[in-house]
């Protein structure tokens, strides 16, 4: 279930095209290091050839100073065509712009890791959401088939005198007071499903039957569990079973937990950032080389002219230094506000790594107190269930109560519905605790392929394979 959410989940495919679009933009920042080259051209078609006024006494020495005469400069056809190379030699903020290109990807293939761990959380506790919800679902039909089985005895111990009518009443008031309770139950178990469904990325999970019973798993004794009951006690992190030392898991939470990470990358970022404003203060030296090919030609249409006396060429190299002389303080004041955002993320960073072991510490204390209340209903369960056995003997032999089959009957539900919900709570305590730690089972393989190739596209699992 978790490895078909963390391939057809939407939201971690957001991040993941994300992720895909912060590499391109590693590969944008390095171009800035190579040569830009540019090519042109161009041809003009003149209607009517521009015309300039010159002395007439430039053509005849005879002609009288104030004279002038038209003269006409081009051509009918006229082509032009260039190359422009620019080479950046010294430019930090291309420099530096790679180093923040590397540390965004950085930081977004991070929130990729953080949206996998959620998403495969969210999975886990939706299926875990479904096992109760099939727990509950059973417990209520297994009690209406006791009730029933009561009822049909009492039934008939009236038909022959031995049990008195109003017994009978109750009971039946009984059993029809726990059929919504079975009808809430299963349109409970379908909206549980539904919501599976939604996170795994899938449309309709009402036949999928989800592998484990809650009320059979024993979490301290792995060698007593079903095969599938096993795996889902693997899955969850058995290995921690409470006696992990919450120092320790502090710790690993500060280098591994995503949302910490997180807070750091984006103060690197921020830090290089900074580094990049006060580039603006340097100087930037650039070489550049311009190569032009210049053509004319009247009448015809013969491209770049019929020779070499109707086409000229110039070349020009050349290094072009731009110096910041003055900005009125916009570069300083934006450096300044630079370093002021570093501390924020100091701050943020110093609250979340507390945040971190205060959640670390309470996921832990779940998993304590929820492991010892299920060995603790563990032995309810069997109680009850021998007490229910005992008043219904009791009952049918005539020695016994109507009202203590009743009693005996709610316990036993009371006790079943306990032990499967403080399975649950561990399961989902030791979910969370995964996450709050920052090492979640199955995400690590799964991310393997998305930073790999991201943004790829993915064929979505489709619900009949997860049958």
């Amino acid at each position: 279930a978790v490895a078909i959410g963390l391939r057809n989940n939407r939201d971690l495919r957001v991040a993941e095209l994300d992720l895909a679009r912060a590499e391109k933009q590693v590969g944008e920042a390095y171009g800035g290091l190579f040569p830009e080259i540019e090519a042109t051209a161009s041809y003009t078609r003149n209607l009517t050839v521009p015309e300039v006024f010159l002395p007439a006494i430039i053509f005849d020495p005879t002609a009288s100073p104030d004279d002038v005469l038209p003269v006409s400069f081009g051509a009918d056809n006229q082509w032009q065509a260039g190359i422009t190379l620019d080479q950046p030699l010294f430019d930090a903020t291309v420099f530096l712009g790679v180093s923040t290109a590397g540390k965004f990807r950085d930081f977004n293939r991070e929130v990729l890791r953080g949206a996998a761990q959620q998403v495969a959380t969210n999975v886990r506790i939706a299926y875990l959401n479904v096992l109760l919800a099939e727990e509950r679902r059973r417990v209520a039909d297994n009690s209406v088939s006791r009730v029933s089985q009561t009822l049909d005895e009492a039934r008939a111990l009236n038909r022959v005198g031995l049990l008195g009518d109003y017994d009978v009443l109750r009971l039946e008031v009984e059993f029809a007071n726990i059929q919504p309770e079975l009808r809430r139950s299963t349109d409970a178990l379908s909206e549980s499903r539904r919501e599976l469904g939604i996170q795994m990325g899938l449309h309709n999970l009402t036949e999928v039957a989800a592998e484990g019973v809650l009320s059979s798993v024993s979490p301290l004794d792995p060698a007593a569990n079903s095969e599938s009951n096993l795996s889902l006690l693997t899955f969850s992190g058995i290995e921690a079973d409470g006696t992990a030392d919450p120092e320790a898991l502090v710790a690993r939470a500060a280098v591994s937990r995503s949302d910490v990470r997180q807070l750091l990358l984006r103060k690197e970022l921020e830090e290089v950032q900074v580094k990049v404003d006060r580039t603006d203060l340097f100087p930037t030296i650039n070489a550049f080389l311009n190569y032009s090919l210049t053509a004319q030609e009247n009448g015809g249409l013969d491209f770049f002219g019929e020779s070499s006396l109707q086409r000229s060429t110039a070349t020009a190299v050349g290094v072009r230094i731009s110096v910041p002389v003055f900005s009125g303080g916009r570069r300083w004041n934006r450096v300044a506000q630079g370093r002021i955002s570093v501390r924020q993320f100091e701050a943020q960073l110093a609250d979340a790594r507390v945040r971190a072991a205060s959640d670390v510490r309470t996921r832990t204390n779940q998993v304590t107190e929820s492991l010892a209340r299920a060995e603790a209903q563990r032995s309810t369960v069997g109680e009850a269930t021998r007490g229910f056995e005992i008043a219904s003997t009791l009952y049918r032999e005539g020695t016994g109560s109507r009202l203590e089959v009743v009693d005996a009957e709610l316990a036993l539900r009371h006790s079943e519905v306990n032990y499967a919900q403080a399975v649950y709570d561990y399961l989902v305590a030791r979910a969370q605790l995964d996450l709050a730690v920052g090492s979640v089972p199955a995400v690590e393989s799964a991310l393997a392929g998305m930073l790999e190739n991201p943004g790829a596209d993915r064929t979505p699992v489709p619900v009949g394979d997860n049958q």
